[in-house]
C-alpha cells in the first residue's frame, strides 16, 4: 500500500539539473581517455552523479561495440566477441539507470530507502500526485544516447571525404537532435521539480534482462542441462 510522503529529503535541494547533465555528457565525450576509464571529476557531490557518469560511459562503450559489430570483412569470432560485449555493456547501462532512479527517489523522499535496492521498492506517494510512466533515470539514459548521436552527427558535418549534400543533411539532422535533446532536458527538469513539490512521482522499475541470466534464458538453461548430462556420461554416472 502507498503511504503518504514525508517532507522532501535534504538531498532534493541539490538534485542535478538537466543542463548540468547535458554539459557533463558533452564534456565526457570530449575528454581524452574516456570512456575507457571513469571520469576523474564530476560536477557535484550528489550521489546521483556517479551513476549519471556510469550510465553515459556504458552507453559510449555500447555505441562503439555496435559500430564494430556491423563490420563485414572480419572473422565471425570478432563479431561474436562484439555481440557478447554489447550484452555486457547493455546490462551495465541498465543497472546504472536503476541505481540512478534509486538515489533520486531516495533524495526526493519518494521511496522507502530500506527497500530501494530490492525487487519490490516501496513507493511513498504524496496524495494527489500523478504517476510519470517514464522514470528520471530513463530520461537521463535517453539524454546520454542523444548526446552520442549528436556527437557522431557533428563529426559527419566535418567530413572532407563526403560531398556537401551529405554534410548539409548531417547539419539538418544535428539541429533536429539538438532540439530533441533540449525538449527532453526540459521535461526532465519539469519532472524533478514536480516530484520535489509533491505533484508527481515515478518508481524504480526493474528491467529483468532475462537473456543475460543463465537461470532464465531457455537457451542457456538447455546448454547447462546438456552439459550436466555429458558430464554424467564422462564420469560414468
Amino acid at each position: 500500500m502507498n503511504t503518504p510522503a514525508p517532507s522532501p529529503a535534504p538531498g532534493a535541494a541539490s538534485l542535478p539539473s538537466a543542463g548540468d547533465i547535458v554539459a557533463l555528457h558533452d564534456r565526457l565525450l570530449a575528454t581524452p581517455g574516456w570512456p575507457a576509464q571513469p571520469a576523474a571529476a564530476l560536477p557535484g557531490t550528489h550521489p546521483a552523479w556517479p551513476w549519471v557518469e556510469a550510465n553515459h560511459r556504458y552507453n559510449a562503450r555500447l555505441w562503439a561495440e555496435e559500430d564494430l559489430a556491423r563490420r563485414t570483412t572480419v572473422p565471425a569470432q570478432e563479431i561474436a566477441a562484439n555481440k557478447r560485449a554489447i550484452d555486457g555493456y547493455n546490462q551495465a547501462r541498465n543497472d546504472a539507470t536503476e541505481r540512478l532512479d534509486e538515489v533520486l527517489l531516495i533524495a526526493l523522499g519518494l521511496v522507502d530507502e530500506a527497500s530501494a535496492r530490492t525487487d519490490a521498492p516501496q513507493a511513498r506517494v504524496p496524495a494527489g500526485a500523478r504517476l510519470n510512466s517514464e522514470t528520471a533515470g530513463s530520461m537521463v539514459d535517453r539524454l546520454s544516447i542523444l548526446a552520442l548521436k549528436a556527437h557522431a552527427m557533428r563529426a559527419q558535418t566535418l567530413r572532407r571525404d563526403a560531398d556537401e549534400a551529405h554534410r548539409a543533411s548531417s547539419r539538418a539532422r544535428l539541429d533536429r537532435l539538438q532540439q530533441q535533446r533540449a525538449d527532453l532536458a526540459g521535461c526532465l527538469d519539469a519532472l524533478l521539480s514536480d516530484a520535489a513539490a509533491g505533484r508527481a512521482y515515478f518508481k524504480v522499475y526493474r528491467q529483468f534482462k532475462m537473456y543475460n541470466d543463465a537461470r532464465f534464458n531457455p537457451a542457456l538453461v538447455a546448454e547447462q542441462a546438456a552439459g550436466a548430462v555429458q558430464a554424467g556420461v564422462r564420469s560414468g554416472g
